[in-house]
């Protein structure tokens, strides 16, 4: 090595065809600087270099050689070597790495104390699992329930994925952070600095806002959810620094979340049960002004109905029956009017059956007891007896009485009649009265059913939306979902995070031993392409 002190030794200048060869052979060695390498040249070794030089450029260069010859200006002046990069050999490498184990052992050094400190100091996390099947189906409590269900697997697993997001949704996390009392956990909201005098100017109720957000954001960071391929399998992993809250966190994450559907399902529930109640009053309206209507109807149309059916058709009906009965009841006393009509003109009043009365049989009888005493008379006294004379008188007397007997019925006979035809045109101007007011009733009718099926369906309606209303209102006291817990959290055995202190060294130590390395290189890459070129004569 030169040393300032010494005298510098004095080196003969090559001769040109040897520096050209050096230069032309292209070697990585060449370009390497030697133990005096730092040490400026002599001002004679500098002459015979630019001499040299000269030489060389008056001199015709082969074309061979002059494209093995480096050229000393492709990095500029910042980087003379940047053009002999692609020629560093392991030789090298090896030799920064030697010169620069200082260097990696610092580094190892570090990062291996770094991971020390890192283990030793970092909050550890404690992962538990929870298997959860969320069934699309909900349970079939009734058969006419507020949410259908799709058979569609597609939409199926869309309706698992939306009750996924419910599971890690703020709703859940709140409820989560109400039950614990998370807020006062150091570990979710950990104090800021200066927090005591922040405070200060803070109300109580940004205070608890902000104590809420900070527990928010720190529980969701610790909950994440993922559906297992082809199934319906939820897998909910959440970390805590300790395990028996990692276990509590997520059993109250299940619970919340069980709870959110049945109140999820309640609102809505909830919400159909309230818009059918408010239309029932409007329907309730319909209903009654519907009715009305029907009723004012028959008042203003004398539209009377028993049973179902007018009260102008039945008193037709009874009409058309009492002219029936009364026209047989008016033939038969006419028959009867007649039969005796031609007993009297026949002669045939004693004998004749058509005359019945209490008087008209005692004077039969007076007279059939007559008649045997005359015959009696005549075969005993003989025609001119006195006896028989008086008998024959005494039987004239009662022919008379039974005459006018039949006169007397006759006229009586004639008066029923009467009486019968006078009934019976009177119960037909009766009947045809009546079936002019049914015809007129039945027109009107029409309009009156016309009527009563509009308040027969808007009562339908109303019955229908009541019914609904009160059973889905019921409904908002049973939890239909379908979520099963399969698998609860168990305490871990072990921290998921940081690796044992063992496995932390090692990968401390290897990453140094990169940083290490990687930095040496560096700084060896970049002293060769700084380095000034080796002048050449």
């Amino acid at each position: 090595m030169y040393r300032p002190n010494e005298p510098r030794p004095q080196r003969s200048p090559e001769p040109a065809h040897r520096q050209r060869a050096t230069v032309g052979r292209g070697s990585l060695l060449n370009f390497l600087p030697s133990d005096d390498a730092d040490a400026p040249p002599p001002f004679e070794e500098k002459q015979a270099s630019r001499r040299d030089a000269d030489v060389r450029r008056s001199q015709p260069v082969p074309q061979a050689q002059a494209e093995t010859e480096p050229t000393p200006h492709v990095g500029g002046a910042f980087f003379p070597r940047l053009h002999l990069v692609s020629k560093i050999g392991v030789d090298d490498v090896l030799r920064w790495l030697r010169d620069g184990m200082l260097w990696i052992i610092a580094a190892v050094t570090i990062c291996t104390f770094v991971a020390l400190v890192y283990a030793m100091t970092a909050s550890p996390r404690y992962t538990v699992y929870t298997d959860i099947v969320v069934d699309p189906s909900n349970l079939n409590v009734v058969s006419d329930d507020v949410f259908t269900t799709n058979p569609q697997r597609d939409a199926q697993l869309l309706e698992v994925e939306s009750k996924l997001r419910i599971l890690t949704s703020r709703n859940v996390l709140a409820r989560v952070i109400d039950e614990l009392q998370l807020t006062r956990d150091p570990e979710f909201v950990k104090p800021a600095s200066f927090a005591s005098l922040r405070n200060l100017f803070s109300s109580k109720q940004e205070h608890r806002v902000n104590n809420e957000l900070a527990a928010m954001r720190a529980l969701s960071e610790r909950v994440e959810a993922r559906r297992e391929e082809r199934s319906f399998v939820v897998v909910m992993k959440v970390w805590s620094e300790e395990p028996a809250k990692a276990v509590t966190l997520s059993n109250a994450i299940v619970d919340a979340f069980e709870q959110e559907l049945f109140q999820s399902a309640a609102e809505s529930a909830g919400r159909v049960a309230k818009n059918l109640n408010a239309r029932l009053d409007e329907l309730r309206r319909n209903v009654t002004d519907a009715e009305r209507a029907v009723e004012d109807f028959r008042r203003v149309n004398g539209l009377q109905s028993t049973n179902g059916q007018l009260v102008s058709n039945q008193l037709s009906g009874e009409l058309n029956t009492q002219v029936l009965g009364a026209q047989q009841r008016f033939i038969q006393a006419e028959t009867r009017y007649n039969q005796m009509s031609a007993a009297i003109a026949q002669g045939r009043t004693a004998s004749a059956s058509e005359f019945e009365s209490e008087n008209m049989t005692n004077l039969r009888e007076q007279y059939n007891m007559l008649q045997q005493q005359i015959a009696s008379m005549q075969r005993t006294f003989g025609e001119r007896h006195p006896r028989l004379v008086a008998a024959r008188s005494e039987r004239a007397t009662l022919e008379g009485a039974l005459a006018d007997e039949a006169r007397r019925i006759l006229e009586r006979a004639k008066a029923d009649m009467d009486s019968e035809q006078s009934a019976l045109e009177a119960l037909r101007g009766k009947a045809n009265t009546e079936k002019s007011n049914v015809f007129t009733d039945n027109e009107a009718q029409v309009q009156l059913r016309d009527l009563e099926r509009d308040a027969r369906a808007k009562a339908a309606i109303y019955e229908t939306h009541l019914a609904r209303a009160q059973q889905i209102t019921e409904q908002q006291q049973i939890d239909t979902t379908n979520v099963r817990v399969i698998s609860r959290a168990l305490p871990p055995n072990s921290r998921t995070w940081p690796p044992r202190t063992l496995i932390l060294l090692i990968a401390g130590g290897m990453l140094g031993l990169f940083l290490g390395v990687s930095a040496v290189i560096a700084r060896g890459l970049w002293r060769y392409v700084r380095r000034p070129l080796p002048a050449t004569a």
